[in-house]
């Protein structure tokens, strides 16, 4: 009984280690406006997550876009990576979408975009022009 005891107390003191985790970014759309930020929680780990790094680095990655700002859509979800030894999760990904606000600018970067005129391209037989087998073009 004391080795039940014993092993419990084990477990449950390692368990409770909390860490402090900062998002990443992980995904997202341009053209939707949607960033998609994630950080990993292992099966006995107490996560903290710092809320508002998570909101400056969706922000800044909507700014490369072309947008003003950014908000959390809500919830979050969770996907297990990989499976414990007694059927859990030993190891999970927690993803969080944030909604890029603003008028976003599709061709925006970060970098400036010029207008850049490429010339019409012509094929042989616009420009009179009758293939050979040999590879040579001969002028009809």
């Amino acid at each position: 009984m004391n080795k039940i005891w014993l092993a419990a107390c084990l477990v449950a003191i390692s368990g409770g280690c909390a860490t402090t985790k900062d998002w990443a970014a992980t995904g997202g759309s341009r053209s939707d406006g949607v960033v998609r930020l994630s950080y990993t929680q292992g099966e006995f780990e107490s996560v903290t997550v710092n809320e508002s790094q998570g909101i400056d680095l969706a922000t800044r990655r909507c700014a490369t876009w072309g947008y003003t700002g950014a908000e959390a859509f809500g919830g979050v979800t969770k996907q297990c990576n990989q499976m414990g030894g007694f059927g859990g999760c030993a190891n999970w990904t927690i993803t969080k979408e944030f909604q890029c606000l603003g008028e976003g600018n599709a061709q925006s970067t970060g970098a400036r975009v010029e207008n850049i005129t490429v010339p019409a391209q012509t094929t042989p037989s616009q420009q009179g022009m009758q293939w050979k087998p040999k590879g040579s073009f001969k002028k009809e």
